[in-house]
């Protein structure tokens, strides 16, 4: 019997042959560790009125619409849903940042983020500032987006950007210290 994550990989392979019936099959296996990933999500931004099912939805109805699916494994696949989470929360965020006019940014400490309220939590600030890293440094940039928005493992990381689990660390290490001063310095 295949575990988990190798029944996945073993899906998205599938589906990446273009075996459309793979998808349907996918969905059940992944659904559940969806939801905790959305979950996690939202507690960041309960602002935005969306309940854990509908932020699925809404990534499936975006995985279904690839064309041409890309995606190598588990850990790949989980990255790639992480930032199609991140940037549906954000573009939720900026629409009702919009419609409220005038609102501002609130400053956020990274290494606290998972403890603050979530009514102090923006995360269209912490996108600007991880744009901003990216814009530096697109590995660490990527990092900070599948651990912080992905919620990955370092290895699991490690694993979608085909580097080291210790070059992984390193990079961790000055991506956050980068972004705590950048967050403070606000």
């Amino acid at each position: 019997m295949l575990s988990a994550s190798n029944e996945i990989t073993r899906l998205l392979e599938e589906w990446n042959r273009g075996e459309p019936e793979a998808l349907e099959r996918l969905i059940p296996a992944v659904y559940s560790e969806l939801r905790v990933l959305a979950r996690h999500h939202l507690r960041m931004e309960q602002a935005v009125s969306l309940q854990p099912t509908e932020l699925v939805h809404e990534v499936f109805f975006r995985i279904a619409a690839h064309r041409k699916p890309d995606f190598q494994n588990r850990a790949h696949f989980f990255g790639a849903i992480a930032e199609m989470m991140r940037r549906t929360l954000v573009d939720l965020s900026r629409a009702r940042k919009a419609a409220k006019r005038g609102a501002t940014l609130v400053r956020v400490d990274l290494a606290e983020a998972d403890k603050v309220a979530s009514s102090e939590l923006d995360l269209e600030l912490i996108d600007i500032a991880l744009q901003r890293l990216a814009a530096l440094d697109a590995g660490q940039g990527r990092l900070v987006e599948l651990r912080f928005f992905g919620g990955l493992t370092i290895e699991e990381a490690a694993e979608v950007m085909e580097i080291s689990s210790a070059t992984a660390k390193r990079e961790w290490r000055l991506a956050k210290a980068w972004l705590l001063r950048e967050l403070e310095g606000r």
